[in-house]
C-alpha cells in the first residue's frame, strides 16, 4: 500500500451501504479505508484501519476523522429515528473541524417538498434536510449519492409472504401496473462512491448521483421472477387496511403512496442517473440478472 494513498473514513462500515463502499474503495487501489464502527473489536479486518466512532459519544468523532481526506456518511434511519439529524450534524461538524476535503452524504428525495406536505415519508425527508448542512459546511468538495430501492428488500424486509388461499406473494397498497420503482443492488453503491472520491471534478460540487439498476412496476418485478421459475402473486389492498396490519405499516403505506404519485426519485432523474453511471464507470446490474443470481422464496413456516 502506498503511503500517499488518501484516507477515506466510512461511517456505517458494517451496514449494506457502508460495507459496499469499503469493498469498492479497497478494490480501486486508490484509497486507504478507515472503517468506522461502534464495535471495532468485533470487526478487526473491516478496513485498512478500524476505528471507534459512536454518534452517542461525539468526542470519538474527532479522532475518527483525524488526517482523513474524505468521509462517506450514511445514517440508519430505522435505528436513529428522531436522533438522525443530530447524528448527521455531529458528523458533518466533526469532519469540517478535522479538515476533511471531500464529504459524501447518502441522501434520499425530499418527500415533504415534492408532495407539498401531502405525504409524510420521514426517513426520506430527514435525509434530504441534511443536504443544506453539508452544502454550507465549507468542504472543498461535497457530493450527494441517492440510494435506490434495494433489490435486497425483496428477500428481506419486503420478502413475499404466504397469502390467504395459499399463494405466495405480496399484498401492498400500490397499483402494480404503474412503473414507479427505481431499484438497484445496494452493494454496488460503493463503486459510485469510489468514483466520486476519485473524480471530484465530475461530482464534487453538490451534484446528486442516483444509482439505478432498473425502473419497474411491481407487475414487471413479478413477471421477471416468474419467468425465472417462481409462481408469485400480487394483491392490491387499501392503504388504510395495510396500515393496520403490523407496527410501522403506516409508514410503508405512505412510502408506497409517494412512489405511486411521484416515483421513487420524485422528479426527472435522467441527469442524476446518467452522471452516476459516468462516475461509477459502468451501469449497475439490472433486476433480472440480480434476481437470477440472488432471489429465493423464503422457506414456508
Amino acid at each position: 500500500m502506498s503511503d500517499t494513498q488518501k484516507v477515506i473514513a466510512v461511517v456505517g462500515a458494517t451496514g449494506q451501504q457502508g460495507g459496499g463502499v469499503v469493498r469498492a474503495l479497497q478494490a480501486s487501489g486508490h484509497f486507504k479505508v478507515r472503517a468506522l464502527t461502534r464495535n471495532p473489536d468485533k470487526h478487526p479486518n473491516l478496513g485498512d484501519e478500524v476505528v471507534l466512532a459512536d454518534f452517542n459519544r461525539p468526542e470519538t468523532l474527532k479522532a475518527a476523522f483525524a488526517e482523513v481526506h474524505g468521509v462517506f456518511l450514511v445514517t440508519n434511519s430505522w435505528e436513529a429515528q428522531a436522533e438522525e439529524p443530530k447524528q448527521a450534524l455531529a458528523a458533518v461538524n466533526a469532519a469540517r473541524d478535522s479538515g476533511v476535503q471531500h464529504f459524501i452524504w447518502s441522501t434520499l428525495p425530499n418527500v415533504e417538498a415534492i408532495t407539498s406536505g401531502a405525504i409524510d415519508v420521514h426517513h426520506f425527508t430527514a435525509k434530504a434536510k441534511i443536504e443544506p448542512i453539508v452544502s454550507e459546511a465549507g468542504f472543498a468538495y461535497h457530493t450527494f449519492v441517492v440510494a435506490p430501492f434495494y433489490y435486497q428488500n425483496l428477500i428481506g424486509r419486503m420478502a413475499p409472504q404466504k397469502q390467504p388461499g395459499g399463494a405466495v406473494g405480496w399484498a401492498l397498497p400500490l397499483d402494480p401496473a404503474r412503473r414507479v420503482i427505481h431499484m438497484g443492488d445496494i452493494t454496488e453503491l460503493g463503486r459510485l462512491v469510489a468514483g466520486a472520491f476519485a473524480h471530484p471534478e465530475l461530482a464534487g460540487r453538490g451534484e446528486h448521483l442516483a444509482m439505478v439498476g432498473d425502473f419497474l412496476s411491481f407487475n414487471e418485478i413479478i413477471d421477471t421472477l416468474n419467468q425465472q421459475g417462481n409462481t408469485l402473486s400480487f394483491r392490491q389492498v387499501a392503504r388504510e387496511v395495510f396500515a393496520s396490519w403490523f407496527p410501522h405499516a403506516d409508514g410503508i403505506a405512505a412510502m408506497l403512496a409517494y412512489f405511486e404519485a411521484h416515483t421513487y426519485l420524485g422528479s426527472d432523474s435522467h441527469d442524476a442517473i446518467a452522471l452516476a453511471n459516468q462516475v461509477a464507470g459502468k451501469e449497475p446490474t439490472n433486476f433480472a440478472a440480480w434476481a437470477k443470481a440472488n432471489f429465493a422464496i423464503p422457506a414456508a413456516s
